[in-house]
């Protein structure tokens, strides 16, 4: 199960279970995972650079909206690195950003995109080379278990590497 946003949680054994900080405890502090996400980047200026780059190499941009706290975050983001397939579709048709949205950072990216985390974290923006913004994906439809399906991650960054704006 990914994590949710939730506006009350009554439990930490529940706040575990999705993913979710613990309140009062520091979230970055209890993790042995080195952080993916930049918690200071400026969420604009990663996706105007990222923008620049797929014009000049006729990619997509792959929005990937997360938190360092985020297990599911972390398990995308190895898999994307781990699995050879994935990883070379997303070397050929695209370029990563990776969005910190801890604690409201980049809030203003969240809201420009139609709030995607409404689905909760990890979740997944692809943009053309444009910026145009072609499909928001809930990745809880790409997890199997307690893992991201990589067939079904590869079916998903395939589809919209061959899309049209």
């Amino acid at each position: 199960m990914k994590a949710h946003i939730l506006p009350i949680v009554g439990t930490i054994a529940l706040q575990a279970a999705l993913c979710l900080p613990v309140m009062g405890a520091d979230p970055h502090s209890s993790t042995s995972r080195p952080p993916i996400y930049d918690e200071t980047a400026d969420g604009g200026k990663q996706i105007a650079d990222a923008l620049v780059v797929a014009r000049k190499e006729n990619k997509k941009v792959l929005l990937q909206f997360g938190a360092n706290w985020c297990g599911w975050c972390h398990k995308l983001h190895s898999l994307c690195k781990s699995d050879a397939a994935i990883a070379a579709k997303l070397k050929s048709d695209y370029v990563v950003v990776l969005v910190d949205v801890n604690k409201a950072h980049n809030e203003d990216i969240n809201q420009r995109y139609g709030n995607p985390m409404r689905f909760g974290l990890p979740v997944l923006v692809v943009l053309d080379a444009d910026g145009k913004q072609l499909v928001t994906k809930d990745s809880s439809e790409l997890e199997e278990g307690d893992h991201h399906n990589p067939k079904r991650v590869l079916a998903f960054l395939d589809e919209w590497a061959r899309k049209k704006a």
